[in-house]
């Protein structure tokens, strides 16, 4: 009888220790997957740095108000690196990754190389590209990199339309950064926007050869000017704010001159002399909002090219029109419909816009 009882006790002893070991196990399992979320997206700026008052900073908008939006806080759950030289891209770029960063942007073309030998040597990591196509070496995209591109010809012919339409001297400048397929976009678009209202115009178009040299926009602007341009659309980065500087001091002077800006609404940078005629609002901002929400979904669009136009609310003119008048906001209008219904294709080479400018003959 007692040999009975020690058997049932030990039985009851060890059904319940694999009762208790059960349930360990289930606290254990059930601790990891009910644990806070982790998400961290992060960029690497380029040279012109986050506080460009264009591109970059529009970037870094795009993820603080996703942060907002989602209980993130900036420093971990969004973060930025910036680079200060070209060569500050690769080791930026490296150190999100192996922090374990959900997915890491590089903000612009430059970054396209660097991009692509990390997203290869890290086929887990998720990363973005802004304004270029991350390729392999058969040239298709690469299937962890999410290719974030935009039509800045439509864009830049409706803010070419505005110019053509207000210049008082018939002489239009565009300021570049880097010389480059993306840049000639820029110039391009605009010119035939110009041209389209405004035939006799003429424009002279210079590059500086840098995003983060205001000193060297500040120059050329001056040049422009007092060659008789009365309106200077800056695609330049930080090399635009430049422009700005010397639009500001020649009104100061009793010599009023117009800059249009980029990426941005940069109205409150033409303040107060109130010198910003309008601006190409690139939606970065947007467009990285929506894929590091698809990416916190589950859904990184990894190994798509993404191209946001007119159509997707991704280029346009500014929100702030109180220099644009009444005649040029409608002309807009219409030839914003005629770029969405294909009407009128944009050029975005020079080839392209010479063959446009004949049919406007």
């Amino acid at each position: 009888m007692f040999k009975k009882r020690i058997a049932v006790l030990v039985a009851f002893v060890v059904v319940l220790a694999s009762v208790l070991a059960g349930c360990g196990n289930g606290k254990t399992s059930g601790g990891s997957t009910n644990q806070k979320s982790t998400f961290k997206a992060g960029m690497v700026t380029d040279t012109g740095g986050v506080d460009d008052k264009s591109f970059n900073q529009s970037a870094w908008e795009g993820l603080t108000n996703f942060a907002k939006d989602n209980g993130l806080k900036k420093g971990t759950g969004v973060k930025y690196l910036q680079s200060t030289q070209a060569s500050d891209y690769s080791p930026n770029l490296n150190t999100m990754v192996h922090q374990n960063f959900n997915i890491v942007y590089g903000i612009g073309f430059l970054m396209q190389s660097d991009i692509q030998k990390i997203a290869q040597q890290n086929p887990k990591a998720h990363l973005g590209l802004i304004d270029a196509v991350a390729v392999d070496k058969n040239n298709k995209p690469l299937k962890n990199v999410a290719s974030i591109t935009f039509k800045e010809q439509q864009g830049s012919f409706l803010v070419g339309v505005v110019a053509g339409l207000t210049t008082k001297t018939n002489k239009i400048g565009f300021i570049g950064g880097v010389n480059s397929a993306l840049l000639k976009k820029f110039e391009n678009g605009f010119k035939a926007g110009v041209k389209t209202v405004n035939p006799k115009a003429e424009i002279y178009a210079q590059y500086a050869g840098a995003f983060d040299a205001p000193d060297k926009g500040r120059a050329i602007a001056q040049t422009m000017y007092t060659k008789g341009a009365d309106i200077i659309y800056a695609s330049a980065g930080n090399t635009g704010n430049g422009v700005f500087t010397e639009a500001k001091n020649r009104t100061k002077n009793g010599k009023k001159v117009w800059v249009i800006g980029v990426d941005k609404d940069q109205h409150d940078q033409g303040m107060p002399e109130n010198v910003t005629l309008t601006s190409m609002v690139k939606r970065v901002d947007k467009a990285i909002y929506d894929v590091t929400k698809q990416t916190k979904a589950g859904k990184f669009p990894g190994g798509k090219v993404l191209e946001f136009g007119l159509e997707e609310n991704g280029v346009g003119i500014a929100p702030t029109t109180d220099n644009v008048s009444e005649k040029a906001l409608s002309s807009v209008n219409d030839y914003k419909k005629k770029i969405i219904d294909g009407s009128i294709k944009v050029p975005t080479t020079d080839k392209e816009y010479t063959k446009y400018l004949t049919t406007l003959k």
